[in-house]
């Protein structure tokens, strides 16, 4: 039976059993022993009636005893290298069979609908995460985050919920661990306890496993999303307003140096692949980051992506090798998907040198800080540079720092649109064009404000006019709260 996708040598697996409990168990002979009174034993309570949560949680557990030993059959019976060719419906076929097989052996019976979701959950175990499959397929979800074998949460409209996904113990979430990591070439271990990947559908996974994780694996998977953001859904979902909208596409249009600037999953990346949908698509864009994730719409579009040593320590290639290398590969425009780190200084002379209209994200919690940020990567760097020498050179490169944010209530929000103006004897002067203000708040933690003008015109108004895209001086007004624009 089974021969189609079974081994050609079969380990055999020992037959499931029921455990009998130690109470239904016939207790030892007791020899009658001459001149020895027999004590007759004492009368045992009725057992008491079991409370229904205890039923069903003791039915959840045999059920997840029963799924561990059914995995273990079909690694030890099925030819995992014959079943990757094998269709769905034709592996769900084996594997229905064999649980059939397995649960008549064990006489133990499931309904049609627990049937149904153990053969799915052995088919996500074989082919798929185990599961993480259903987490990962579900739209809603957006971050998927592991604290341990047993404690799953996910995150759906900006907040963190507990979910009811188990792994059996550490062994299960270390197997499906190493099933990510060894499909991309990595390897996670004692001796390397920490590893960054990606999954087949560009979503990014990192993953820290004892002894450096204390209560057991640590995993993190931020989902990629299968359909790109435009700068209209951005709008729609109020994360900025149509103004807002208007003078990105002129800056993105005329060649503007951007920065994305904001805290971990504020939007930076989306924001990001929105403003690339103003790029022209006659301009050859190079794309450079850790974890691909950009999702340029253009047709000329390079993609680049740094790798980490292998296991003896050689064979790195960073994103500063990266960037060096694309300069020389006759660039029209730059992207950087996060600058963190020494690569700042290629990044920054690409952008004074005739790049015009790269782009690049940092982490930062406000445009000042993102200028800070910049000056601490270039120290960071082991460049010696006079203060003035090096504010002058950010001062020159960037234009303009888009600040994201995601607010208490879990919403993701442009909060500033900041241009960089110029010097200021040793300081780098900044005007704020619009921004995003509070007013309130719910009584179900709903953020309430409005987005609105500075009162301040574009320094690069006459920028735009020259290429065609003539402002109205209106977009920048201040907008009072709850009112009109004058």
């Amino acid at each position: 039976m089974f021969s189609r996708y079974k081994k050609e040598q079969p380990v055999a697996a020992a037959p499931m059993s029921r455990a009998v409990p130690a109470q239904h168990q016939a207790p030892p002979p007791v020899p009658d022993k001459v001149g020895v009174k027999k004590v007759p034993a004492p009368r045992q309570p009725a057992p008491a009636a079991p409370v229904p949560q205890d039923k069903d949680r003791r039915r959840r557990q045999r059920i997840l005893e029963v799924k561990s030993d059914l995995h273990t059959r079909l690694l030890d019976n099925l030819n995992l290298a014959a079943i990757d060719a094998a269709s769905e419906a034709e592996l769900r076929a084996e594997i229905a069979a064999i649980t059939a097989e397995a649960l008549s052996e064990a006489s133990f019976v499931l309904t049609s609908e627990e049937r149904m979701t153990l053969i799915q959950d052995l088919y996500f175990e074989v082919r798929g995460l185990g599961p993480l499959e259903p987490l990962l397929k579900d739209e809603t979800v957006n971050d998927i985050l592991v604290n341990g074998p047993h404690r799953v949460f996910v995150e759906r409209a900006g907040k963190l919920e507990l979910s009811d996904v188990t792994f059996k113990d550490e062994r299960h979430l270390m197997r499906i661990i190493d099933k990510i990591v060894s499909a991309v070439g990595r390897r996670v271990d004692e001796s390397n306890p920490y590893v960054d990947a990606r999954l087949a559908d560009g979503s990014r996974f990192n993953a820290m496993v004892p002894p450096v994780a204390v209560d057991g694996s640590l995993v993190s998977i931020r989902k990629f999303k299968k359909e790109k953001l435009g700068i209209d859904d951005l709008v729609r979902f109020g994360a900025f307003s149509e103004e807002m909208a208007l003078y990105l596409e002129a800056a993105v249009a005329t060649r503007l140096n951007v920065i994305v600037s904001g805290g971990t999953g504020s939007g930076k990346t989306t924001t990001l692949n929105a403003l690339s949908s103003f790029i022209d698509p006659t301009e050859r864009v190079l794309t450079i980051e850790d974890t691909a994730e950009l999702q340029l719409q253009q047709p000329h579009v390079g993609r680049m992506e740094s790798r980490p040593a292998n296991v003896e320590g050689k064979g790195a290639v960073t994103q500063r090798d990266c960037l060096k290398n694309a300069l020389r590969m006759r660039p029209d425009r730059i992207i950087v998907g996060e600058t963190r780190g020494e690569e700042v200084i290629d990044m920054l002379q690409a952008m004074n040198t005739g790049h015009d209209g790269s782009m690049t994200t940092i982490h930062a919690n406000s445009a000042r800080d993102g200028v800070s940020r910049l000056e601490n990567m270039i120290a960071m760097a082991g460049i010696e540079m006079p203060l003035r020498a090096m504010r002058s050179q950010i001062a020159g490169a960037v234009h303009l720092i888009v600040q994201a944010s995601r607010l208490q209530d879990g919403s993701r929000r442009m909060v500033s649109i900041t241009e960089i103006t110029g010097m200021e004897g040793d300081v780098i002067s900044m005007q704020e064009i619009f921004k995003f203000e509070r007013t309130g708040l719910e009584p179900d933690g709903t953020i309430i404000g409005h987005f609105t003008g500075c009162g301040i015109r574009s320094a690069h108004a006459e920028r735009f006019r020259r290429w065609g895209y003539d402002l109205p001086n209106s977009i920048y007004d201040v907008i009072p709260a709850g009112g009109a624009r004058s």
